[in-house]
């Protein structure tokens, strides 16, 4: 989970991480701000205009005058329309560079943070998306046009000071009545943002894997509890809208009241020859615009509330450390040499320890076979070593370095990695082979293709991707889907051997495949091995395990055993059901 300080808030550098992100939108917010000045300068123009006809033109008939007023009066309005349009379009520019700078780093601490869950994976660029709207929406412009409101307050002053007077009034009234509304919806607005979260996230897995769920029979009841995850967030919402919407009809009536109020004090002051006939409609003019921005903000509130909700997750996500190392020290490629010193992951929910004190060395060139009962540790074992989950205690070292030292990416690229269910993502086979690398231009393009070739026909995958309708060019859906589950397997193994990686970590490599594909996969293991690169794979096969140089036992998140394959067969244990009993003399 994210961390948050004991406080609730967020730490100071997630809040200069932040701004200074955003800070490159920071000369289009002064345009609009700039804009937004000038225009309610401009609203002026109509209380003017009105005051002048009504004291000047009448009384003398001056036609004249009124034409030159109007025509002053269009200019002004004109020119408003125009540094509204400019404000619109600026504030568009605003949330368009505000993802822009966003959503690059963002979703680089999403993907490449162990800690985080699934739904907090998959919020980021939804907070992201939702702040690029939030900026151009009329909630922010409103929020532009609030600070200007003492401009029309002062205005009413001139005309009369118990005028200015009713206009403060009303503005903290209505002030009041919208921090009402924030305290009473805030809550459940955020309660049924975080359930409408679960209830996607439940459903795009389902979705995901829909073959799964319609071969077991699950689609009625996964629907059944999609409806309810709905339900709960729909209740949720529809708590947080009533209470809002209750508001904003109080909100709204007293705003007319107001300014029927306004009408009713100007004829007062009328009546007692204090102002002059026409500011009584200049008074309703200047309250209803005084008022405006108010009301505005009310009917955005819900904008308003998951701009702040998606605020607050984004500069949670940026407070944590970012893998990002571009200053790290260019380390020499690995060759291959792995140190486990005293390792252990532990459960993120309850602490429960998965490892615990796993010690080894591991020369470069060796095979490792890794063993052990369903649930012991291998593929947690394995994803450490990869850095696919965050170490709590130990160090993961390569030829001595540990893996914290290492630049992420620069390392990555000298490891080869297939998990126990192979994920391909949605692009052609090839893209998936040389993991989304492209080419800057013809020349590395063909390299591309050449390394994607080498390293199927290595994987034994070539001559099953070239039988497929377009070859390396075929699209897969999103999860691999258009391969089997072997056919998915070779294509990942080939992704885990593209760039000749010096440190293959296999995880149950046997899974999906055929007797041609374990042939393939053994004369792969013994050409690598020639090779000298080292090896490490989880697996329940005993074939595979003989073929490597020692083995490793797992059992409970310990290592029960670590050594040669002989050795360790004559001490095995009477009542032990696993790698030892596979080897073959």
């Amino acid at each position: 989970m994210i961390p948050v300080s004991s406080a609730g808030q967020v730490p100071p550098l997630a809040r200069s991480r932040l701004s200074i992100a955003l800070r490159g939108c920071r000369t289009h917010l002064v345009a609009a701000a700039s804009f937004s000045a000038i225009g309610n300068l401009l609203y002026l123009a109509p209380s003017l205009y009105m005051l002048q006809v009504y004291d000047r033109v009448l009384p003398s008939r001056g036609l004249g005058t009124l034409a030159a007023l109007s025509v002053l009066m269009l200019g002004a309005l004109a020119a408003l329309a125009v540094f509204e349009w400019l404000r619109s379009r600026v504030l568009i520019r605003a949330s368009v560079q505000a993802e822009r700078v966003l959503a690059g780093p963002a979703l680089r601490i999403a993907l490449s943070q162990p800690a985080l869950s699934r739904l907090e994976r998959g919020e980021v660029m939804r907070d992201v998306d939702t702040l690029r709207q939030s900026i151009a929406s009329p909630a922010f412009f409103a929020a532009l046009d609030a600070p200007w409101t003492p401009i029309y307050i002062l205005v009413g002053f001139l005309l009369h000071p118990l005028l200015g007077a009713s206009m403060v009034a009303s503005g903290v009234l209505l002030i009041g009545l919208a921090w009402l509304n924030e305290k009473r919806t805030a809550a459940p607005m955020k309660q049924a943002s975080e359930a409408q979260s679960i209830a996607y996230a439940r459903l795009n897995h389902g979705v995901a894997h829909a073959s799964e769920v319609r071969a077991l029979g699950m689609v009625d009841t996964l629907a059944a509890r999609h409806e309810r995850d709905r339900g709960v967030a729909g209740l949720l919402q529809l708590r947080a809208s009533f209470a809002g919407s209750s508001l904003q009809a109080a909100i709204k009536f007293v705003r007319l009241a107001l300014q029927s109020g306004a009408l009713a004090l100007g004829a007062v002051l009328v009546v007692d020859d204090a102002i002059s006939a026409s500011a009584i409609i200049v008074a309703s003019l200047l309250t209803a615009r005084a008022l405006a921005p108010i009301d505005q903000l009310v009917a955005g509130w819900k904008t308003i509330v998951q701009a702040r909700i998606a605020y607050a997750r984004l500069d949670r996500m940026l407070a944590l450390p970012s893998t990002d190392t571009p200053d790290r020290t260019n380390l020499p490629a690995p060759k291959g040499a792995i140190t486990l010193e005293g390792l252990g992951i532990a459960a993120p929910l309850d602490g429960h320890p998965i490892l615990s004190g796993i010690d080894g060395a591991i020369g470069a060139g060796e095979v490792i076979g890794i063993a052990g009962p369903s649930g012991s540790g291998k593929s947690t074992l394995l994803r450490a070593i990869v850095g696919a989950v965050d170490i709590d205690a130990g160090h993961v070292r390569f030829d001595g370095i540990s893996r914290t030292d290492w630049d992420r990416d620069r390392l990555a690229r000298h490891i080869g990695y297939m998990p126990q269910d192979p994920v391909l993502f949605h692009g052609t086979v090839k893209e998936n082979i040389v993991r989304f690398y492209v080419g800057t231009d013809a020349a590395g393009t063909a390299l591309l293709d050449e390394a994607a070739i080498g390293a199927a026909k290595a994987a034994g995958a070539h001559d099953l991707i070239a039988a497929l309708p377009q070859g390396y060019d075929t699209i897969l859906g999103v999860g691999g889907t258009g391969l089997s589950g072997g056919q998915a397997q070779r294509v990942a193994l080939a992704r885990a051997l593209f760039g000749n990686p010096a440190i293959l970590v296999l995880d149950e490599p046997t899974a999906h495949l055929d007797t041609d594909g374990k042939k393939a996969l053994a004369r792969l293991l013994a050409s690598l091995r020639q090779a000298q690169r080292t090896i490490l794979f989880a697996s329940h096969d005993p074939d595979l395990l003989a073929a490597s140089d020692r083995l490793m036992l797992l059992d409970q998140g310990r290592i029960e055993r670590f050594g040669p394959l002989f050795g360790l067969r004559s001490r095995r244990k009477p009542d032990q059901d696993q790698p030892t009993s596979f080897v073959k003399a």
